[in-house]
């Protein structure tokens, strides 16, 4: 039988402002706590960055520089390489060679001491790396200080230790490095997703060439200063920075043996056709859209908390973000009366504070994106909830949280991929319903279960078609746990043993 639920008062009066889908809270006031802002004079940023080849920085074949913008203030950084055909070519060439020169040649446990050293530089240089990341993606710094770095650096750690271990990863088989590896990385997570890349395939033997977004380098172009200071043999690592053009140098030259892509599902489709006929190999983390469910039995509070962790305070930043909201009718109106009164207490604002739960947006593009996608959930039905309270800066590329509540599996705001703080809500009666719905997506990413019974949990996980699923918590990582999507979110696994057997030839 069901418990009935005492249902607490209704949430503040709300006003309509755009025909009457748009909604805002009338909040009460609330107290603010003073600037405690994170000091960025120690961090010296380059105002013109060369490419990373050969153990040294040069300067771009074409010539061709552009700017990186500090998406809080909308304010130039510094000037980036654009790399060329030429560029990408020569990074390659410098890769075989030190592959074939030095990298395939050195002891396993030699390449676990530089992984582990690159580890403790990391560690010893993690405030200048946080607030770097923070500066030129946009995140807040706690995110950057307490999440990203460490992980960063526990990759790192997690795959020294298995560089001399590979043949007990992968008993009575015979392994080997595939070679040179292309590596293509997004803006959302430039130090960690270079750090899931990077990691393993040094571990496994092999070199590399990776391209970071072109809106996030900086923070990884300083991680190859620590290659610098680590001793890493020249060429074992080398970094190509640029746009489109420069990524698809990467992935169609000839000399490369595997392409690593983390970023949209349409570019990971365009780099599937290119790889295909080829004796490449290709793994791909692609879109995702993943799914909150929690059940009336649940812990709400602690769901509540985990809602704002999985959508509000990496700003759907994160592509396994849980943009997608579904509540047992029964408790629906409790929660999203809690939700509305939460998100009226986070803070919009300078990502390099402390305070702030929320920061930039990684672009202006980006930012126009996202408002478009909340105007299009406003023009197809949805009731839409931002809080007065949550002001946002004048200068820069900030976007209020909010919700779209009354919203179908049709709704574009539930299919479509979104970079910003912006949660879907809807509900369900049933267990099968809730699935049903979870796994009406062409996503295949993550998902979270919260409920109080364990055998309902993993009933439910089980019945849900995603590559990770998090019970009574969310977005929680470990470099020993693989992470990776089905469908539209790719194939293949990083992180792990899985994450190993994807830059080893196995037989």
């Amino acid at each position: 039988m069901t418990t009935k639920r005492a249902q607490k008062k209704s949430s503040p009066a709300v006003t309509s402002i755009t025909q009457k889908t748009r909604l805002s809270g009338a909040e009460a006031p609330r107290f603010e706590y003073a600037p405690s802002v994170q000091s960025s004079d120690f961090v010296q940023i380059e105002k013109r960055n060369g490419l990373f080849i050969g153990g040294k920085f040069v300067e771009p074949k074409s010539g061709r520089y552009f700017a990186t913008i500090n998406p809080a203030t909308g304010e130039k950084l510094a000037e980036i390489s654009e790399a060329s055909a030429d560029d990408v070519d020569l990074a390659v060439k410098t890769a075989r060679k030190a592959y074939v020169n030095v990298w395939s040649k050195i002891s396993a446990k030699e390449r676990g001491r530089y992984l582990f050293r690159i580890a403790r530089l990391i560690q010893e240089r993690s405030r200048e790396l946080a607030v770097l990341e923070t500066i030129d993606n946009g995140k807040p710094i706690r995110e950057s200080r307490d999440v990203d770095v460490p992980l960063v650096a526990a990759h790192f750690f997690y795959h020294a230790g298995w560089a001399d271990k590979l043949h007990y990863a992968f008993p009575g088989q015979t392994i080997a490095p595939l070679g040179v590896v292309g590596q293509v990385i997004p803006w959302n997570f430039p130090l960690l997703m270079a750090a899931w890349k990077i990691a393993p395939a040094l571990a496994c033997g092999n070199t590399v060439v990776l391209k970071p977004a072109e809106t996030t380098s900086l923070s990884v172009l300083r991680l190859a200063q620590i290659f610098q200071e680590a001793g890493l043999p020249d060429g074992v690592v080398n970094l190509v920075t640029g746009a489109g053009a420069t990524g698809s140098a990467l992935v169609g030259h000839s000399d490369i043996n595997k392409v690593a892509f983390t970023g949209s599902t349409e570019v990971g489709k365009i780099i599937a056709r290119a790889v295909a006929g080829t004796n490449k190999r290709l793994t791909l983390e692609l879109g995702g859209k993943s799914a909150h469910i929690i059940f009336e039995d649940a812990a709400l509070d602690q769901a509540l908390e985990g809602v704002i962790n999985g959508i509000y305070f990496n700003q759907g930043h994160v592509c396994c973000a849980g943009s997608r909201l579904l509540l047992e009718e029964s408790i629906a109106k409790d929660f999203i009366d809690k939700l509305k009164r939460r998100l009226t207490k986070l803070r919009v604002g300078n990502p390099l504070d402390k305070n702030t739960d929320i920061g930039a947006i990684n672009s202006e593009g980006e930012l126009k994106k996202i408002k478009k996608l909340i105007q299009l959930g406003c023009d197809e039905g949805g009731e839409l909830y931002e809080p007065k309270t949550c002001k946002i800066p004048e200068k820069g590329y900030f976007q209020r949280p909010c919700f779209f509540s009354n919203v179908s599996s049709s709704f574009t705001l539930s299919r479509v991929e979104i970079f910003g703080p912006v949660l879907t809500i809807s509900t369900f009666r049933t267990p099968q319903e809730a699935v049903l719905k979870a796994n009406d997506t062409p996503y295949g990413l993550a998902a979270g279960v919260w409920s109080e019974k364990g055998a309902k949990i993993h009933k439910v996980a089980g019945a849900l078609k995603a590559g990770v699923v998090w019970a009574n918590t969310y977005n929680k990582f470990d470099p020993s746990a693989p992470f990776g999507g089905y469908n539209e979110s790719g194939w293949g696994r990083e992180g792990g043993r899985h994450g190993l057997m994807a830059y080893l030839d196995v037989k």
